[in-house]
């Protein structure tokens, strides 16, 4: 509802450009309390998809809107205190450079980690290439073998597929059922010149939190540095870089409601741990990575670390009964409705599920009023599953109808209802066309009919 009421406050600031607009968003938002927030009647069409307004977003795995909060902390940094970070000679570069290592110290101090172990980068990707060429790169005289899953992210696993191309090469750990990874064979995979570990902390598509606790006691005891995406987790659940033995730790804004294009990664300082910068320049961020601070989006970011803080706790407890509601709203009303990956050990903001009987795309398509996202590739030129789910050994056809539910801190409960509401009504309608479904509920048991092939 606060994008909707800043959203109409902004259009009315460009059509009045004498009107100047306050710096607070919170003043911009009361302003625009006094008149109702309307939508066109004529709907909005966009790649020939016509709806009657803006769809629910719980896509929150993707990105998350900006907390107004953290847009109030930024725009001094892009109107009147603009000075370049690495300023030295005037109040301009002082007072950004200040704002930028006090963001510092809030990402820090969301991790247990000391300042001077965050490098600001653009993201995650970049913060995770770093980690895993740069390590081995360092290191590539005796270290020439890299573990990883085979669930990470595409950043990750392009990183690996690159080192390998240069010669080194790469364990590709399965993981179980529910999607987490086996400890013993972790353990097992380990060589003497094994250079890094790297396991992403939650998981993007499914949201499973892998045991990196024990992940680091292993590679503590074997004296491996070990590596975590941790983008999904970050200011959702707790994270403590000495409990958990963590070497680099890969961190981004965008998605704890802070601003996209940047992001950082913590690199352990005792015992140390080393990289080879991927990108050569002026030698800011101690030469990890070089290249101007933007300190506008620095400066969000930490703020949305302080305000992730404060709020986790919070945010958790009331995102885990949206959490209950919509799969509870789902399964109440529908049958063959499956939890990809283990209920336990996931983050409550993302439930991934799969529906049987019914055919993915159409699925996703029907649901055009909701702004989800499927575990399947469909959306893309590649009509092969999600190769996460894939690992799970969900079978190809139930792999094909998962949707990810990203719930968040601005989601409500009318949200959650009506994403119940549009979900089971397009289920019902596409198992109403399955010659499947009708099998089923006659009893006949799929699995053991020999289908004709032509």
């Amino acid at each position: 509802m606060s994008s909707k009421l800043l959203s109409t406050a902004l259009s009315r600031a460009i059509s009045k450009p004498k009107t100047l607009r306050p710096f607070s968003t919170a003043t911009v938002a009361a302003a625009a309390a006094t008149e109702p927030y309307k939508e066109e009647t004529s709907g909005i069409t966009m790649k020939g998809v016509k709806i009657s307004g803006r769809p629910l977003y719980l896509d929150m795995q993707a990105t998350s809107p900006v907390d107004p909060r953290v847009l109030d902390a930024m725009l001094p940094y892009y109107l009147s205190r603009f000075g370049n970070p690495h300023s030295r000679t005037h109040l301009y570069g002082w007072e950004s450079n200040q704002a930028v290592e006090s963001a510092r110290s809030h990402v820090a101090s969301l991790i247990n980690a000391s300042p001077k172990e965050i490098i600001f980068t653009s993201g995650a990707t970049e913060s995770n290439n770093i980690s895993v060429k740069g390590v081995l790169h360092f290191y590539r005289d005796k270290k020439r073998h890299v573990i990883t899953t085979q669930t990470e992210h595409k950043c990750v696993l392009d990183s690996c597929r690159h080192l390998q191309q240069e010669g080194f090469e790469v364990t590709y750990l399965p993981v179980e059922p529910d999607g987490l990874i086996n400890l013993d064979k972790l353990r097992a995979a380990i060589r003497p010149d094994t250079g890094l570990v790297s396991v992403m902390m939650v998981n993007n598509e499914i949201g499973v939190i892998q045991p990196v606790v024990e992940i680091g006691k292993i590679c503590k005891e074997f004296n491996i540095p070990f590596h975590t995406d941790a983008a999904q987790a970050l200011g959702k659940i707790p994270i403590d870089i000495d409990e958990m033995n963590i070497s680099l730790m890969s961190l981004s804004g965008h998605k704890i409601y802070g601003p996209k294009g940047i992001g950082a990664l913590y690199m352990r300082r005792r015992p140390r741990i080393r990289v080879e910068p991927q990108m050569n320049g002026g030698g800011q961020e101690r030469g990890i990575r070089s290249g101007t601070v933007p300190s506008p989006l620095v400066v969000g970011f930490g703020a949305a670390c302080e305000i992730a803080k404060k709020e986790m706790e919070y945010d958790e407890k009331r995102i885990k009964g949206l959490q209950e509601r919509l799969l509870n709203g789902v399964r109440d009303k529908i049958d063959g409705v499956v939890v990809n990956g283990s209920v336990e050990r996931r983050y409550v903001g993302n439930l991934n599920l799969s529906f049987a009987y019914v055919e993915g795309e159409s699925l996703l398509m029907g649901l055009k009023e909701v702004a989800v996202s499927s575990g399947s590739a469909c959306t893309s030129a590649s009509l092969e599953p999600s190769y996460v789910l894939r690992a799970l050994g969900v079978e190809e056809d139930m792999a094909h109808t998962s949707i990810r539910y990203g719930i968040g801190r601005f989601t409500t409960e009318e949200e959650i209802d009506r994403a119940v509401d549009l979900t089971v009504k397009q289920v019902e309608k596409l198992r109403e066309m399955s010659p499947l479904y009708e099998m089923v509920k006659e009893g006949i048991d799929l699995k053991s009919i020999q289908w004709a092939q032509h």
